[in-house]
């Protein structure tokens, strides 16, 4: 697998998540920024969009604003090659 379709996978899962939590991607970064974090919308676009590769502090910052356990967003099947 390479990694750009890697990251299209957790970006997804992590667009899925927010929506789940009937979060925007504002809402989300003021809530990341809220408990100490940097982060903008655009990363947030990014990130879900697959075009950049988020680190796992992100990721944390991310589980922590949305109130989900990591885990979850690596909660995914790979594709067959």
């Amino acid at each position: 697998m390479e990694l750009k379709e890697l990251q299209k996978l957790v970006g997804a899962k992590i667009r899925e998540l927010r929506l789940k939590k009937g979060c925007t991607q504002i809402q989300l970064t003021v809530k990341i920024i809220e408990l100490g974090g940097k982060m903008d919308a655009t990363n947030i676009s990014r990130m879900e969009s697959g075009r950049t590769n988020i680190t796992l502090y992100q990721l944390h910052r991310i589980s922590e604003a949305l109130e989900i356990p990591m885990k979850d967003f690596l909660d995914f099947e790979l594709p067959k090659e």
